[in-house]
């Protein structure tokens, strides 16, 4: 039977490695999101703002009298189930156990409450709780990887949440010009608050260094970094946050967070369990039930610029239609199909080129000529024997290139 370490077991374990469990991740440890910790079912967010609360004496005030915003009302937090499971060799850890067990086989159960803290302290450094991610991009759903929403997902969903309207994907040429465009949708009252921070992707934040340095500033400095900041604001770069989106908002680990995360362990008895994985074995399994869940406090106090989809689509190479007059394609057209055979006859001398760009700004070119999109090219000669039309796509950000081959076999003449 599985040794089992419950909630009721002096808290010490659990409390640990519940922490390590969240704490081990970017956004945590860096004092990015508050952390409202043992949420067994749902937590009501206190969602409070400075007001003007000042006002004349009053002997007796009363309810009515209240001013300032304070409410508690739909945002949640509804810690959803997860666990972590592994497997282990104890003996990696035997330097921990086995000055309490001389004899026999690791009994986890059996150690003092300190050595247990200790062995599952060093088993957490190689359990790979990956709440970081989810904490960012998680999506809540009903197949494995969906766990609860992550802070963007609630950030997407918001309507409170001011949009920088036609974003781009994000490049070393454009980056300062989008940082601007968001400070200027910073509202007022968060603009000087010295925990407002700019969110983006390592990615993002390394173009931006590199378009720092590159600016023709007299002693400029090529060894170090520059500070991580636009005009005063913290730029925090994430390894899980994704490339082209930049999230501007007051954060830290204190209630006036606008990140918030909730969690606990399942409300079961199990919460913990290590034991042998087979009688006759070596191995031992780790296995922990946990609870998590994010949201965000006030939308309209968020920053949101999100290129992702500008991005995908500046990046694209897929015609959204090739047709020639010489026959229809084999196989039928598709976008990611980038080759083609047609069999014509004798008769069939020339072939017009007609490509459909999918995206705006795509360059499409039939040999050295360029294009025009939904128009035809003008005719090509068809030899007999087998003949190779191709077209090439450029992207509109000019980074990716494909081409789209016709094999065009034209029969021999009677």
């Amino acid at each position: 039977m599985a040794i089992t370490v419950t909630s009721a077991y002096a808290g010490e374990v659990l409390e640990q490695l519940l922490v390590r469990a969240t704490t081990g991740n970017e956004i945590v440890s860096g004092g990015h999101i508050h952390v409202q910790p043992n949420i067994t079912k749902k937590f009501a967010i206190p969602r409070l703002k400075a007001g003007m609360m000042l006002q004349k004496r009053k002997e007796q005030p009363v309810e009515a009298d209240s001013k300032g915003d304070f409410a508690i009302d739909e945002k949640y937090l509804e810690p959803q189930d997860l666990m972590a499971f592994t497997t282990f060799n104890p003996r990696v850890f035997e330097t921990i156990w086995r000055p309490f067990q001389p004899t026999g086989n690791l009994v986890f159960a059996e150690l003092p409450a300190n050595v247990q803290n200790q062995l599952l302290a060093e088993l957490a450094k190689v359990v790979d709780f990956e709440l970081g991610g989810h904490f960012v991009n998680g999506v809540k759903g009903s197949v494995e990887g969906q766990y609860f929403d992550g802070i963007l997902t609630r950030i997407s969903a918001d309507n409170n949440v001011v949009e920088v309207p036609s974003p781009a994907g994000l490049t070393q040429a454009n980056i300062i010009a989008k940082l601007k465009l968001i400070r200027a949708r910073i509202p007022k009252a968060i603009k000087k608050n010295p925990n407002l921070k700019l969110f983006m992707s390592m990615e993002d934040a390394e173009s931006y260094e590199y378009e720092l340095t590159d600016k023709p500033t007299k002693g400029a400095d090529y060894t170090n970094m520059n500070p991580e900041r636009f005009k005063g604001i913290q730029i925090v770069q994430l390894a899980d946050w994704p490339k082209d989106v930049i999230v501007a908002a007051v954060t830290s680990t204190g209630i006036e967070s606008n990140f918030w995360a909730g969690v606990g362990f399942a409300d079961d008895a199990e919460a913990i369990q290590i034991d042998k994985l087979t009688n006759a074995g070596e191995k031992y399994f780790f296995k922990m039930l946990m609870k998590a869940d994010t949201n965000i406090v006030f939308g309209e106090d968020i920053v949101l610029y999100d290129g992702r989809e500008a991005a995908v689509a500046a990046g694209s190479t897929d015609l959204a239609n090739l047709v020639l007059s010489a026959g229809d394609l084999t196989p039928e057209f598709d976008a990611e199909t980038l080759s083609y055979t047609i069999a014509v006859a004798n008769t069939v001398a020339t072939t017009t080129v007609t490509a459909t760009r999918g995206e705006t700004g795509q360059v499409i070119k039939l040999g050295s000529t360029t294009l025009t999109t939904g128009v035809a090219s003008a005719a090509k000669n068809l030899a007999v024997g087998e003949n190779i039309i191709s077209v090439k796509v450029t992207s509109a950000d000019g980074l990716a290139t494909a081409t789209y081959e016709v094999l065009i076999t034209r029969a021999a003449g009677a």
